[in-house]
C-alpha cells in the first residue's frame, strides 16, 4: 500500500505527539520519584488530586485542539 503525500502528516503528526506524550510522561514520572524522594515518603495520591489532575490534562488537551482552529 503506498500512502498518499496528503495522508503524510497525519502519520508525522502522530508519531511526533506519541514521542511527545511518551517525553512528557516520563518527565512527569520523574518529578513525581523525585519528590517522593526529597520526602523520604511513598507517594500518595488521594481521589481529589487524581481528578485535579484528570481535568488539568483535559484543559491541555482542549488547548491543543484549539491551536488549528482560524478566529
Amino acid at each position: 500500500m503506498i500512502m498518499e503525500p496528503k495522508e503524510t502528516w497525519k502519520t508525522k503528526a502522530l508519531i511526533i505527539g506519541g514521542i511527545a506524550g511518551l517525553l512528557a510522561g516520563i518527565g512527569a514520572a520523574l518529578i513525581f520519584i523525585q519528590r517522593a524522594e526529597s520526602s523520604e515518603a511513598r507517594p500518595k495520591m488521594s481521589a481529589g488530586e487524581g481528578v485535579k489532575v484528570g481535568i488539568s490534562v483535559l484543559g491541555v488537551l482542549k488547548l491543543i485542539s484549539d491551536l488549528g482552529t482560524k478566529k
